[in-house]
């Protein structure tokens, strides 16, 4: 599984710290919660298996894994509790943004320490309006606080949740002022016209992840890195399988299937239909329970998903042998 990432320079001529960046697909790991909502670790540990074993990386504390709903201890135990059960911290990619300098710095530092292979990154999302200057001096702030060469971040652009976009001309400066640290941008714009734009900025080994498996076949056909997906969660191996053979005769056949199945998710609130689908396919309902304020589907929603899923011929091949 390390092909998910790839060696690349030396980060200084005269150092020995080899650089590592992303590239294929990511999952934004859901989370599990007991009845009592604290997360479920056991689960969350067998997921992230699964979705090793089927080729992806994990961009654990990712807006699907209902990141801003679990504190900062929260998100170091469970990146502890992963990296003690033996999964490799270099298919890690945790969120580590937050609106609180200091968490940010500490999240980042605890994910470097462990060895994790970058961190997602979003702004600081509070105050709007904020200028470009000031989210350079708080993305700076974060680098040379947590002061490790070790330390790859890519940047989270998420405006439509957000509501504090990055700007090329931030990205092209903060790349340029860290070229060894900012590796790369997941862009979740939901706008294909931004993702090839961010493509063509021509940064060295600056790695565009689209947001969406829809957008996946063009962002490799125009220099992409792949993709960072909420439904990589249930659909790692086929997301994957479009990564690998982008240039196939049939890659708009696989990017077809790929959108048939994200419009059945996407039709239904994502995160609860993400975890309704994994209780489905693990027959495990401690999968069913979401961190208020989200609420999890209602009847009709879960029984319209099964249907709709079986009437793809879904499946979630060997997810039951990582049960605990």
């Amino acid at each position: 599984m390390r092909a998910l990432i790839q060696q690349i320079i030396p980060r200084e001529a005269t150092g020995d710290i080899v650089l590592t960046r992303f590239s294929g697909v990511l999952a934004p790991v859901i989370t599990p919660f007991n009845e009592d909502l604290s997360p479920h670790v056991e689960s969350f540990i067998a997921h992230c298996q699964w979705l090793v074993s089927q080729g992806s990386g994990l961009a654990v504390f990712g807006t699907n894994s209902e990141s801003n709903s679990l504190s900062l201890g929260e998100k170091m135990d469970l990146l502890d509790q992963l990296v003690q059960a033996g999964i490799d911290p270099g298919l890690m990619m945790p969120g580590t943004g937050s609106c609180a300098l200091t968490d940010a710095v500490q999240l980042t530092a605890h994910a470097v320490a462990l060895g994790c292979g970058g961190t997602l990154m979003l702004p600081p999302f509070y105050y709007k309006g904020v200028s470009d200057d000031g989210l350079f001096a708080f993305f700076s702030e974060v680098i040379q606080r947590v002061g490790s060469d070790a330390l790859n971040i890519y940047l989270y652009h998420i405006p439509p949740i957000s509501q504090i976009p990055l700007s090329h001309e931030l990205i092209e400066r903060l790349a340029q002022a860290y070229p060894t640290t900012v590796a790369g941008i997941k862009d979740s714009s939901g706008d294909w016209q931004n993702t090839q734009a961010l493509n063509a900025l021509g940064l060295a080994d600056f790695r565009v992840f689209c947001g969406s498996e829809s957008f996946l076949l063009r962002n490799m056909q125009h220099g992409g890195a792949g993709c960072i997906s909420a439904t990589a969660n249930v659909n790692p191996a086929a997301i994957r399988n479009l990564f690998e053979c982008w240039q196939a005769d049939d890659a708009d056949q696989r990017q077809n299937r790929l959108d048939a199945l994200r419009s059945i998710f996407q039709s239904l609130p994502m995160i609860p239909a993400l975890k309704a689908a994994t209780a489905i396919y693990t027959d495990n309902p401690i999968w069913l329970t979401v961190r208020p304020p989200l609420l999890p589907l209602d009847e009709g929603q879960a029984a319209l998903l099964e249907k709709q899923l079986l009437a793809a011929k879904f499946d979630m091949p060997d997810i039951q042998q990582y049960q605990k």
